[in-house]
């Protein structure tokens, strides 16, 4: 089982070493990136690429690490015992599975994604470290003991909202993913729109990475906003003109909000184009 990128995702040398060293070591790939490079894709991608089934596991701040699990649901058992239901007698009726338990009985070897892992309380990590190490975990309420048919491969993704526990750390295998050079971004562009005309794309990367080197910019845009604004491009032929023609009066790229998305960005922007036209 061995990952090369797959025809709708561009993944550089080093994303496939560490892809692959993580299934040959059978350890957590924990990915960190800026937002919008592809990390939650990645998982997609690597299902896809090895012949595997995505389950997704999305974090957010009220997530615990017990729903990975399993829940055991009180208030429906309560409810059909006022019923009178048969039910009741059997506890396992009342076990909801969680994420973790989908990929442990899964008959095929699946792909695990622990999506934005850092969102969640700081001691989640650390609650499903023996479940991610022995890749088995019981069950109190039936006494039952889950465990893996098959491995999974687990990726786990991370904004960097929050620093991970070193003991977490130790059990991963960690890459960053850097933001793509000029000709790598091309290559992704070129994936998501084949045919498209050359010469906006040229034009459309030069704005981009101009704007992406705007000192004190409060928030960069990223690759999947760069596609927004390129399929936008594509479709208004006055915006392909404008970017075309180059006119550095327009204090803004055309369709701006694409690629810029708070007041605080636009102002500088505007300032600085106010400030290039005072200099000429």
């Amino acid at each position: 089982m061995k990952f090369e990128g797959t025809e709708n995702y561009v993944a550089t040398d080093e994303l496939q070493m560490a892809v692959n060293a993580a299934i040959t070591l059978e350890r957590p790939l924990l990915i960190k990136g800026e937002p919008g490079t592809g990390k939650t894709m990645l998982a997609e991608e690597m299902a896809r690429g090895v012949g595997a089934e995505l389950i997704t596991w999305h974090i957010k701040s009220t997530t615990k690490a017990q729903q990975g699990l399993y829940e055991y649901d009180a208030v429906s058992r309560l409810r059909d015992s006022q019923l009178g239901s048969d039910k009741v007698h059997d506890i396992g009726n009342y076990i909801v599975k969680g994420k973790l338990w989908e990929a442990f009985e899964a008959d095929q070897r699946a792909v695990l994604l622990i999506d934005e892992i850092d969102k969640a309380d700081i001691e989640f990590p650390n609650d499903l470290l023996q479940e991610l190490d022995r890749m088995e975990f019981y069950v109190y309420e039936t006494q039952q003991q889950v465990v893996a048919k098959q491995r999974p491969i687990v990726v786990i993704t991370s904004n960097n909202e929050k620093e991970l526990p070193d003991a977490f750390l130790r059990r991963c295998f960690f890459h960053y993913i850097d933001f793509p050079d000029h000709d790598t971004m091309k290559e992704i562009v070129d994936v998501h729109f084949p045919g498209i005309q050359q010469q906006l794309v040229q034009d459309a990367l030069e704005i981009f990475f101009d704007v992406r080197r705007v000192p004190g910019l409060k928030k960069k845009p990223s690759t999947s906003e760069l596609i927004d604004w390129l399929k936008l491009l594509m479709a208004d032929d006055l915006a392909q003109k404008v970017i075309q023609d180059k006119d550095t009066s327009n204090a803004l790229p055309p369709l701006y909000g694409a690629l810029v998305k708070n007041e605080q960005d636009v102002h500088l922007l505007q300032k600085l184009a106010f400030m290039a036209r005072r200099r000429r």
